[in-house]
């Protein structure tokens, strides 16, 4: 299966319009993303991932609030351009994430929400996941955002329908009981988009490799660089086997890693090292 992240960079929250920046994306995912099977893109990146005080102008209503996921919507701004881009080269696109705004508030009070929509090859939600863990300390996220509850582990369509995905993002890595649950729900991929600061960067090279490896699932993480209201991005994405080796990763500018990957080592990591048979707990 041949993947590719591409690393967005941007400024401060406000100085690119949505659209704007809808459109940028959309013309990497037509450049770079043809000839893959899955295109992945990072989380927040057409809000900014620490641009709070934008949230609520740059969010997006994604269709009418309604069980599951709707045929054929009318996709918001950020996300009708990556539609039409992911129809003409034929992918899966995973977006990363939008602040997305709903009108039903959630168990909060909150209407607003970090939410990843996958779409298919014609450019249709296949997936969708809310983040569960919302990061900031009472602060960011906390305050203004609602937390998800679902555990979202999918088949995905074709052509990346080889491994069945587990989605989350960004500071959702910090709690492996997560992927322990997606694992149990059969994951064997997990996809991570994230805006996950440079301070912190090397916990993030090492929480991709533990999730990897504790769980033999391939890792596929998607970074942002640039700045996010003043905070310097790590970049940094990677592609990480069911061993934990990093088959690619990207340096901290804005960057495109192209990796194809053996599907079938996540059975044979499974078989040759059975760890996971031995769980007690």
């Amino acid at each position: 299966m041949r993947i590719a992240l591409l690393q967005l960079a941007y400024g401060e929250g406000a100085d690119e319009p949505v659209a704007a920046r809808a459109q940028r994306a959309a013309d990497l995912v037509r450049t770079a993303g043809a000839g893959h099977d899955l295109v992945v893109l990072p989380e927040l990146w057409s809000a900014g991932g620490f641009a709070a005080a934008d949230w609520q102008d740059r969010a997006q209503v994604l269709w009418p609030d309604e069980p599951g996921l709707p045929e054929d919507p009318e996709l918001p701004p950020a996300l009708a351009p990556l539609a039409e881009a992911t129809r003409e080269i034929g992918a899966v696109l995973h977006t990363g994430s939008v602040v997305e705004r709903t009108e039903r508030p959630g168990a909060e009070g909150r209407h607003l929400w970090n939410t990843s929509v996958v779409l298919d090859p014609q450019g249709r939600p296949c997936a969708r996941y809310r983040k569960i863990h919302r990061f900031g300390f009472g602060s960011g996220e906390p305050r203004l955002m609602e937390a998800g509850t679902e555990l979202v582990v999918t088949d995905l369509p074709a052509p990346a329908d080889a491994l069945t995905v587990g989605l989350s993002t960004c500071y959702d890595l910090r709690f492996p009981e997560l992927y322990r649950a997606q694992l149990d729900l059969g994951a064997e991929l997990f996809l991570v988009p994230a805006a996950w600061p440079a301070p912190r960067v090397e916990a993030w090279r090492l929480l991709l490799r533990a999730r990897a490896v504790e769980n033999q699932c391939f890792v596929l993480a998607c970074n942002t660089a640039g700045t996010h209201a003043g905070i310097e991005m790590g970049g940094r994405s990677a592609v990480v086997d069911p061993w934990g080796t990093v088959l690619a990763e990207a340096g901290t500018d804005q960057e495109v890693l192209s990796v194809e990957i053996d599907t079938g080592q996540v059975e044979r990591a499974r078989t040759d090292f059975p760890v996971l048979a031995d769980r007690r707990l």
